[in-house]
């Protein structure tokens, strides 16, 4: 039983979904672990504790104290003993109260307290998922860390049809196992990880960069600490941040920067990872005033501009062969041809094709495409998937890799 031992904490808040929870318990007790539940009161009305109760072998908690006895149920205590928390389903409500840092119920003073991963599964109507409150709200959570389980899309509670199903129980528990499994397959190993655009100044106020929001760059570094790696996260100019205590951020602006920073770094890394929309050019000559709309005309629009460095070509020629280089393709055509003639010429071990051909796919969206390919010859297709589950696949490839 991979779960053994292993204690989960699950937080139910006000939602129809709620009737999904109990076949969650049922698949964790299974496997071995121990499962405490907690509940907004709220949620009394979608799901009973007596059926939570039966199936946790635990008593369910919804407040701080009994108003009986006096006795404590301590939020502190609750969050120091789960190695996971998932909140699900997680509420439009309960989502706001956790962006904004309330702790007006057990559930959301437990979630301020937690030491460990805290995983939440949105569900609620198409509309509530999809306002812009709900997705800042979100990206507010991811941002620190948190992990979203994506919701699925189809049929609502409404009779609307969109984005806002509580993801199955069935994928919840594969994604619950397969965190706890991928855990500490990258324990003992350092990895550089490059993440987001670089800019190259023009003048003082303008640039030449990229599309790039450093998502799954970020997301990369999270999963690999998560998974016992101490991390190199260089990081071009993104508003991004990262938690884990395992990783070292190294903020830097332009491609020559990023170059130094990577070069200094990868000669004590087992792996990198190169996921950063490098620019492939900037200005010869960066002018040290804001350059005028009618010089730019007289000059006949024209801004000389000189190659940057290839960091992966740079690192392909240091690798030892103890070491492990993973370049990622970002392609709009001949996507594989190129792809594998990057994968040849600068002596990495995997390329990620990504191409923004696929929808769901490329910059500034949560999902991505891609395909691994292998020196040998293989290619892997992966399903669009959150970026999440991209790093963990990328990285489950990147461990088998050193494994051989």
């Amino acid at each position: 039983m991979l779960l053994k031992g292993k204690k989960i904490l699950i937080g139910i808040t006000a939602s129809i979904a709620a009737y999904k929870i109990p076949l969650l318990v049922r698949l964790l007790k299974k496997e071995g672990a121990s499962v405490r539940i907690l509940m907004t009161p709220a949620a009394h009305d979608f799901v009973t504790p007596l059926t939570l109760s039966t199936l946790s072998e635990e008593a369910v908690l919804t407040q701080p104290f009994d108003k009986v006895d006096g006795s404590w149920n301590s939020h502190i205590d609750l969050g120091y003993w789960a190695d996971l928390f998932l909140i699900a389903p997680a509420s439009a409500n309960t989502l706001s109260a956790m962006a904004c840092g309330r702790a007006d119920n057990l559930l959301l003073a437990t979630v301020l307290a937690a030491r460990c991963p805290v995983f939440f599964a949105p569900a609620m109507d198409v509309d509530m998922f999809q306002h812009p409150a709900t997705q800042n709200n979100i990206k507010i959570l991811i941002d620190r860390g948190n992990q979203m389980i994506e919701p699925a899309s189809g049929a609502l509670a409404s009779g609307l049809c969109g984005a806002g199903r509580l993801e199955e129980p069935e994928r919840i528990f594969e994604l619950i196992r397969g965190f706890f499994f991928n855990e500490l397959k990258l324990k003992g190993q350092k990895i550089l990880i490059t993440a987001g655009p670089t800019y190259e100044s023009i003048d003082p106020v303008r640039f030449i960069g990229n599309y790039s929001s450093g998502k799954m760059g970020f997301a990369l570094a999270e999963t690999a600490a998560q998974m016992g790696a101490k991390v190199c996260l260089v990081a071009g100019p993104v508003h991004l941040s990262v938690q884990h205590p395992s990783i070292e951020r190294i903020d830097v602006t332009t491609a020559q920067e990023m170059y130094e920073q990577c070069l200094k770094a990868f000669p004590d890394c087992n792996a990198a990872i190169l996921s950063a929309a490098v620019a492939d050019f900037t200005p010869e000559a960066p002018a040290l005033q804001k350059i005028k709309k009618g010089a730019l005309l007289e000059n006949g629009m024209k801004i000389g501009l000189k190659p940057t460095k290839d960091i992966l070509k740079s690192l392909g020629g240091l690798k030892t062969k103890e070491q492990l280089l993973v370049g990622f393709a970002l392609e709009t055509e001949n996507e594989q041809t190129n792809a594998k003639e990057k994968l040849a010429t600068k002596n990495c071990n995997m390329i990620v094709l990504n191409s923004l051909n696929e929808k769901g796919a490329g910059f500034h969206v949560d999902t991505n495409k891609v395909q691994l390919i292998y020196r040998d010859g293989r290619a892997e297709d992966l399903p669009l998937k959150s970026k999440k589950e991209v790093a963990i696949d990328i990285l489950n490839a990147l461990a088998d890799l050193m494994n051989a």
